[in-house]
């Protein structure tokens, strides 16, 4: 029998050999670090790159799994991991691949735990490089360990903030103040001691704001030395052209001793310089800080604010940048040449629709620091650059709050609904309804820009189905009426507090559905300009055409064997959206019409005018959707709109819709026109009938010649505008826009 002593002697023996155990097993398991790394990525997705023996290094996509891209997002402080990518998606590595078949439960708590070839054991090449891409919340009270001896490492927080004073917090938007990250649950300052100029424009940028500018270092000295501090262990070292926080490394840890750890210094604080859109006023300093010209890139197609395909203006005419090379720095100098912070993404492929017109840029190489995308370096060979490689960009713009004054009421989803906004009523603040008075497309576009859900896809007049909160019924809003540019509905023009709505609220409430994509209707000019010409038609044979107005006035009552003049054409429309172009009204509310025996699905598809040099119109014709489909698709497309035998009608996204030049209608009725100089017009979707992502491609212009017996037809374009040769010759014309209503 053991003596009780022994047996405590035994156990404490074993229980040392367990801990030696444990410890040499942990010991085992070598130190790593990770970083998401490559272009064309937000912050939370990447190739995964491994920091290991001094060394940074890929890993291969053979035998990865949703597991292991799991243990790697959680090691870098995310919840969990949304999907991962083989091939090497995010480009190319360099290095050492230093991973190859790893295999992981999911429970590991680091990559170097999952069981794998070993360390540099791999037969890949680059082109297997794996990415993941992580959720985007991250690990509540997480806290990033910098393991790197050379602090290569990049910033790893949960969180970021302006943090304003009292006096500046009720401004909008937040331009100034502490800046504090949320570091292991906990929001802390940052030392001073080493923060740059650079470290600023970086942070501005995420906030959404172009530009830094100086303060009041005294007073935040003051308010400093009042406040409580807990700094955060780490100095932040940031090139200035970083999208992100996180995109930059590590500077030197700082000696954690209590909250005095900046003793020479005090909290770091930044000013924002906002975008014009976004300035609270328009004081001296801010016109001081934006005399500069007018940018010479736009955007076009987004739904969002600060969002669009990337269009340059060169030599008079706007065309697209082709996306080879596009990257995250190029989309941030045009998002701050636009007003807007860094870019949140680039974008390729024509993801936010396909633009029209020449291809003006490619290879686009630039620094992030260039006052303008037309500063950067770029090949100006675009041979074999077609607009399905359009590129585009989404960009970090200011909280403004919009969305906490709008909201959408009793809608089956979150993107439909009754139009409710927060409006003054008899000195208190209350949600109210909208008059649905002249409510139409363009307002509801403005509704769901301001909210962030995208397009809108219908605008409604009644809404009695969506009933809401009852306390919501009055009307605070009336007489809205939009451009359909405002960022949100209180700078559309309206009522203001003298309220007139003839019909009331109630059922009568406006309302929206909204959609992510919306089509894009863009008419080709060159068929239009190649296949005009000149007829002389009895009235006999434009029977039916005189029945639904296809003619001009003076065409009723005409002797039957008298000839009408015809300006014919044909017209080939393609849909360049994202989504199908389908007539709003019902397949039940569609217009039979007996004579060419079709159905109209639109009450107006298409205006055709003909106007005097000064925007006078002279002679019009226009086209009643007698039948949307799809004529022609780009290859690889089907088709799904056909007329024949009844069918659904519209025009399906890469299709287009032909109207020949021997069609019914396909006219202007010029038969009362003198000879002279004149201005073809066309306008699709001239009523904003059917939601488009892009209105401004809607309508054509082109030069126009009648001697009285031939007409020339020459320099055509889209967008409305002609080229600077044609503002010269016709002053004035280029004032003559598409306008709303």
């Amino acid at each position: 029998m053991l003596h009780p002593v022994s047996i405590h002697c035994l156990l404490s023996i074993l229980l040392c050999m367990w801990a030696l155990c444990h410890a040499q097993s942990d010991s085992s398991t070598p130190v790593i670090q990770l970083r998401l790394a490559g272009e064309k990525r937000k912050h939370y997705e990447g190739r995964v790159e491994v920091y290991y023996n001094g060394e940074w290094g890929t890993v291969c996509d053979d035998d990865f799994s949703i597991y292991a891209a799991q243990v790697v997002c959680r090691q870098l402080g995310y919840l969990d991991a949304v999907s991962w990518h083989p091939s090497s998606k995010y480009g190319r590595g360099e290095g050492r691949i230093w991973l190859d078949n790893v295999h992981c439960s999911g429970r590991e708590s680091s990559l170097a735990q999952c069981e794998s070839n070993g360390f540099g054991v791999s037969d890949c090449k680059h082109t297997e490089d794996v990415g993941v891409v992580c959720s985007q919340k991250r690990i509540p009270g997480f806290r990033f360990i910098n393991t790197l001896a050379n602090s290569t490492a990049n910033v790893q927080v949960e969180d970021i903030r302006i943090r304003a004073t009292y006096s500046h917090r009720k401004r909008i938007p937040i331009t100034e103040g502490f800046v504090e990250v949320k570091d292991g649950g906990k929001w802390r300052q940052i030392c001073n001691e080493g923060w740059t100029e650079m470290n600023t424009r970086v942070v501005c940028g995420m906030y959404g704001f172009p530009g830094e500018k100086g303060y009041n270092t005294r007073a935040y000295k003051l308010l400093a030395k009042r406040r409580r501090k807990n700094y955060w262990g780490h100095s932040v070292n940031c090139t200035g052209n970083e999208a992100e926080l996180s995109d930059c490394k590590l500077g030197r840890e700082v000696e954690l001793k209590g909250n005095r750890t900046c003793e020479q210094g005090m909290p770091v604080v930044i000013s924002c310089i906002p975008g014009r859109a976004f300035a609270p006023s328009v004081s001296a300093g801010f016109r001081k800080a934006y005399r500069v010209e007018q940018p010479l890139v736009r955007l076009r197609g987004g739904a969002m604010i600060g969002e669009g395909r990337v269009e340059v203006l060169k030599n008079g005419e706007w065309g697209t940048v082709c996306d080879d090379n596009w990257n995250i720095r190029a989309a941030t100098v045009v998002c701050r040449e636009l007003g807007f912070g860094s870019a949140k993404e680039a974008l390729t492929g024509g993801q936010l629709g396909q633009g029209i017109g020449p291809v003006h840029m490619n290879e686009v190489e630039c620094s992030g620091f260039e006052k303008s995308l037309t500063e950067c370096f770029f090949n100006r060979d675009v041979l074999g650059c077609s607009h399905e490689e359009d590129a585009a960009v989404r960009c970090n713009v200011p909280a403004m709050g919009f969305h906490t004054r709008l909201r959408l009421s009793g809608g089956r989803n979150p993107y439909e609904g009754r139009v409710e906004v927060l409006g003054e009523r008899n000195g208190s603040l209350v949600w109210g309804t909208v008059c649905s008075d002249s409510w139409g497309t363009m307002e509801a576009m403005v509704v769901c820009r301001q909210l962030g859900l995208g397009f809108a896809s219908n605008a409604f007049q009644e809404t009695w189905y969506w009933q809401g909160d009852s306390s919501a019924d009055a009307v605070v809003m009336s007489g809205v009426r939009c451009s359909g540019t405002e960022l949100t509905l209180d700078q559309c023009l309206h009522h203001g507090k003298h309220i007139h709505c003839p019909r009331g609220g109630g059922r009568f409430a406006a309302g929206v559905s909204c959609t992510e994509t919306a089509p894009d209707l863009v008419l080709n000019a060159q068929v239009v300009e190649q296949t005009t010409y000149l007829e002389d038609r009895p009235m006999y044979a434009l029977q039916c055409a005189q029945e639904e107005n296809c003619l001009s006035s003076s065409a009723k009552g005409a002797d039957t064997n008298s000839y009408r003049r015809l300006l014919r054409f044909s017209s080939q429309i393609h849909n360049n959206g994202r989504s199908d172009f389908r007539p709003r009204a019902g397949h039940q509310s569609w217009i039979w019409h007996e004579c060419h025996r079709h159905f109209h699905s639109m009450e107006v598809f298409t205006h055709y005018d003909l106007l005097s040099l000064n925007g006078t119109k002279v002679a019009e014709g226009h086209k009643a959707s007698f039948c949307l489909e799809d004529t022609y698709c780009d290859e690889g497309i089907q088709k799904t709109y056909v007329c024949a035998n009844f069918g659904s009608q519209g025009i399906t996204v890469g299709c287009w819709d032909t109207y020949r030049h021997d069609i019914d209608c396909q006219w202007i009725d010029v038969t009362d026109v003198k000879p002279g100089d004149y201005i073809f017009q066309v306008v699709i979707n001239p009523n904003y009938e059917v939601a488009e992502s892009d209105y401004t491609n809607n309508i054509m212009k082109c030069r126009c010649r009648y001697d009285g017996n031939r007409i020339w037809t020459y320099n055509c374009h889209i967008g409305g505008s002609l080229s600077s040769e044609t503002e010269e010759t016709f002053p004035g014309l280029l004032t003559n826009q598409l306008s709303h209503r």
